[in-house]
């Protein structure tokens, strides 16, 4: 059975949507989490050959990250690979919540990301529901086959 992969890119740290989505995925899904205790070179090249070859590059953004290189990760592979691009910005995770400016930039990017074909969304529900309708959709072709 084909699985759709599916990397787990954006907000790291103390944030919980990762957890909160895989509990959500069906057994269609195949993710890959990036974030591990110790990172090496090495978790960086597997990190690296997934955002390759999985069939989605999942970016999910909450108000507790910390760093900017998602965004830059968002940008690069909008332009790259449109269609296996996937974003996610979600206001309002575990007491967090996006300033007034902040949520001014993201209706922006979220624009943007859509004129260049980018799914976007703005909860775990909605995007889960969708990556388990596509993986169901690949699992039926190669069924077909």
């Amino acid at each position: 059975m084909k699985k759709l992969t599916v990397f787990l890119g954006g907000t790291c740290g103390e944030s919980t949507w990762r957890n909160k989505l895989l509990k959500k995925l069906n057994n269609k899904v195949e993710a890959f989490n990036p974030v591990v205790d110790n990172w090496t070179a090495e978790c960086q090249a597997i990190e690296d050959e997934h955002k390759k070859n999985d069939d989605i590059n999942l970016f999910v953004i909450t108000p507790e990250s910390h760093s900017t290189y998602s965004l830059f990760e968002i940008g690069v592979e909008a332009v790259k690979n449109p269609k296996r691009t996937v974003v996610c910005f979600l206001d309002g995770e575990n007491g967090f919540y996006f300033d007034n400016h902040t949520t001014k930039s993201i209706t922006k990017i979220k624009k943007d990301l859509k004129d260049l074909k980018v799914e976007v969304y703005d909860n775990l529900d909605d995007l889960a529901f969708n990556l388990n309708n596509y993986a169901e959709y690949i699992s039926s072709k190669e069924e077909t086959l």
